[in-house]
């Protein structure tokens, strides 16, 4: 299966009756995905002068994300977005005041992790109930598919975005500006989204009962998640390495611009990419983009100003958007019956978790070596786990034409 799709294909699923007012709110509420943790993350360096403690408590978000998601996720599955979104963003908003007076207060670098973990946890799985959402409002084909590949261009370009945005925003004369922009678009834009019919009426339809790990159960999801998890690791790296190298350079600002330069390429490559996907097959596919990703971070190491590293940034860029395409459309291998928010949730999960890992490890290695040794670590874990992936390449071919699967 190709999966290749048409500039008209996007017009159509874009347009679909019943759509707009879920895509507008649920581009809203995806907005700060990646701009929370980092603008908490740059917040705190501000704060306590460490990227180290400020990469622990973004880190402490990150797995908040991670875990709410799935959480959250198998609970739409089972009775809809609309209550769980309400609750959820009612609850953010008392959290994000809580980390705040925390922070302005200076308590320990331990207590900031910890509310940075159930900020986290608490942020409304936008992502996961959007996707879930046109597999209702459109049949399977090519239109579907496009919408897929929206959903996934339009994440990866705030995953990037909202961390230029943060980097911007922190330049403010109070440093903070960024997480209270941050939670108040998601807390906006998810209860907007709960709010449309399209939500609301979404209910589920026959949501598997089998193992206690639902989507995750098979060995195709925990394939796609290992390369949701490499994907994150890397992206992970680049958002505290990129920050840091700018402050050395004596540009503190200039980091979330940076930043932003991988969304200039990623979103073009994108949807050229969705035309004609390379490598065809999918179980080829998710080894070969991680592994290509891979090498163009290690490369970020070489640059030796801004305007160098930014022409790099803008190289690796190229491959962002195509991994997320493909971890959701592999989706459709993968993922059980009845598991649509949930599987999405899964890989929402292993990407937040993956950068959770990247940015401490990112802020541990920048304290002590710099920039250059995070960007030349992230290359080698990024290659380690894109051959794990080549060695469960099977777990992603079609039914028909497996040997027993692998674990």
């Amino acid at each position: 299966m190709s999966h290749s799709v048409s500039l008209a294909d996007y017009r159509v699923a874009l347009s679909t009756p019943r759509a707009t007012a879920p895509v507008l709110t649920s581009l809203l509420g995806r907005l700060p995905i990646a701009m929370i943790g980092l603008a908490l993350m740059l917040y705190v360096q501000r704060e306590t002068g460490s990227f180290a403690a400020a990469g622990l408590v973004s880190a402490g978000e990150l797995i908040g994300v991670a875990c709410g998601s799935v959480v959250q996720s198998r609970i739409i599955d089972r009775i809809g977005p609309s209550r769980p979104m309400a609750v959820m963003s009612l609850v953010l908003a008392l959290l994000v005041s809580a980390e705040i007076a925390a922070i302005e207060l200076g308590a320990p670098v331990a207590v900031l992790t910890a509310l940075g973990f159930a900020l986290g946890l608490s942020q409304p799985t936008v992502a996961p109930a959007s996707r879930a959402l046109w597999t209702r409002l459109l049949p399977a084909g090519a239109v579907r598919d496009a919408a897929y590949s929206y959903e996934a261009i339009s994440m990866e370009v705030f995953f990037i975005l909202g961390p230029g945005l943060a980097g911007v925003l922190v330049a403010l004369p109070w440093p903070g500006a960024g997480l209270v922009a941050g939670a108040a678009c998601m807390i906006i834009g998810s209860l907007g989204f709960a709010a449309t019919p399209a939500a609301r009426a979404l209910r589920p339809e026959g949501a598997a009962q089998g193992s206690l790990l639902g989507a995750i159960a098979t060995p195709g999801m925990r394939t796609v998640a290992l390369a949701a998890l490499g994907f994150g690791v890397l992206v992970g790296f680049i958002e505290v390495a990129v920050p840091a190298s700018a402050e050395r350079a004596g540009h503190p600002s200039a980091g979330g611009l940076l930043l932003s330069v991988l969304s200039v390429s990623s979103v073009v490559v994108g949807v050229l990419y969705g035309m004609r996907p390379w490598p065809r097959p999918m179980h080829l596919r998710l080894p070969a983009l991680l592994f290509g990703f891979a090498v163009l971070v290690a490369l970020l190491s070489l640059p030796g100003s801004l305007w160098g590293l930014c022409v790099a940034l803008l190289v690796a860029g190229s491959l962002i958007t195509p991994q997320s395409t493909a971890h959701s459309v592999a989706l459709e291998l993968a993922a059980p019956a009845g598991t649509e928010t949930e599987a999405f949730g899964w890989v929402v999960t292993s990407v937040t978790l993956g950068a959770a890992v990247g940015q401490s490890t990112s802020g541990q290695l920048v304290e002590l070596f710099g920039p250059p040794s995070a960007f030349a670590t992230a290359g080698i874990a990024g290659a380690v786990l894109a051959g794990a992936l080549w060695l469960r390449r099977r777990t992603l071919l079609p039914a028909s034409a497996t040997a027993p699967a692998l674990v």
